[in-house]
């Protein structure tokens, strides 16, 4: 069995970070979101992946490399448009060839991994396997409507009214037969090849297609939401390791992980936390759920429920939360006029400040 990782596509809802930067590889708990996936590739004994890249393949193939790091051979395909889940399959059909694979796409986040889903699909005779979990918001998913004996009676994409709330989770399993039904089938609405409308094709012609509802937590990274959800979700699960200088006027409660060559000076800090290498915490509060990259400075700040991506700071500021601050960026506190605001704010960015 093979992979296909997608890992194209513009990331339009996680902007400005993706005007400049893979949304698959925006960091959860200081890892790129891209690797949790490959990770879960790899256990369940899959080796030889393919990965479908865009604008940003430049990037990914320097976060990836050859994929030797997770114990896998990787292949790069280039997607000069972003024009559907299906079209990835269809230029991919060379490096699939006639075996069965998981396609994974890679700013998804799935606890749990898929080993057991893996193994299932390889005892059976299905020609494709869906994951299916509850959500509160169905219309930004592709959407499943099945009988009363769990059969699929339909699948839509991102539809206005959906008829359930069972969101597609995007992870599928295929065998070679969906290789004709992605030749098949026409573009959408939205000019794209959708793959629900393949997996629709390989139902409409006797195919055996199976849903499967997903136990575990997962995510679609899409939204600041969710990249601070599974964030949570990840520092939940971390054992405390602090390899950092701590000194001793600090306090360090909880799951608190400080790497190599971060120092943190008369501060507190209340895990589950994750400080990155070379970073430094100064005179400062850094509370639970926050993940802080390598090489930032917190002083005299104030920061909770964030993600702090490489190389920022936050100085001088009280109380930051709910929050997602790319790489190398800057908050500090205003001074001279009080109670002013002084912002310099990218396209498509999301401000709150308090009154």
């Amino acid at each position: 069995m093979k992979a296909l990782v997608l890992a194209g596509g513009r990331g339009t809802r996680l902007r400005p970070l993706t005007h400049t930067s893979a949304k698959q590889l925006v960091p959860v708990a200081n890892k790129p979101v891209l690797y949790y996936g490959l990770e879960a590739i790899r256990e369940a004994g899959i080796t030889s992946v393919g990965i479908i890249v865009g604008d940003t393949a430049d990037e990914v193939r320097r976060a990836v490399g050859d994929g030797a790091r997770f114990g896998l051979e990787v292949t790069y395909i280039p997607q000069e448009e972003p024009l559907g889940l299906a079209h990835c399959v269809l230029i991919a059909r060379e490096f699939l060839g006639d075996d069965p694979f998981v396609m994974y796409l890679g700013d998804n986040f799935l606890i749990g991994g898929i080993a057991g889903v893996v193994d299932a699909f390889r005892r059976s005779r299905h020609d494709a396997q869906i994951l299916l979990t509850r959500v509160a918001e169905p219309r930004f998913y592709g959407v499943a409507e099945l009988g009363p004996g769990g059969e699929i009676l339909g699948l839509e994409e991102k539809p206005e009214h959906p008829r359930s709330d069972l969101a597609i989770v995007g992870v599928y399993i295929f065998s070679p037969a969906v290789h004709e039904a992605v030749r098949a089938i026409t573009p959408s609405a939205r000019g794209e090849l959708e793959i629900t409308d393949a997996v629709t094709w390989l139902i409409g012609n006797g195919f055996r297609v199976h849903s499967h509802f997903v136990d575990g937590y997962w995510r679609d990274t899409g939204r600041l939401q969710d990249m601070l959800e599974c964030n949570r979700i990840v520092l939940e699960l971390i054992e405390p390791d602090v390899r950092g200088t701590v000194d001793g006027l600090s306090e360090v409660t909880g799951r608190v992980v400080v790497e190599r060559g971060a120092v943190v000076e008369n501060s507190i800090l209340r895990g589950p936390i994750v400080v990155g290498a070379d970073t430094k915490i100064i005179n400062s509060y850094v509370g639970p759920f926050t993940s802080i990259g390598a090489g930032c400075v917190v002083e005299r700040a104030e920061i909770d429920y964030s993600m702090v991506l490489d190389g920022s700071s936050v100085r001088g500021v009280s109380r930051v939360s709910h929050s997602l601050i790319g790489r190398n960026v800057e908050v500090s506190r205003a001074t001279g006029v009080p109670n002013t605001h002084e912002l310099m704010v990218g396209d498509h960015s999301r401000i709150q400040v308090g009154a």
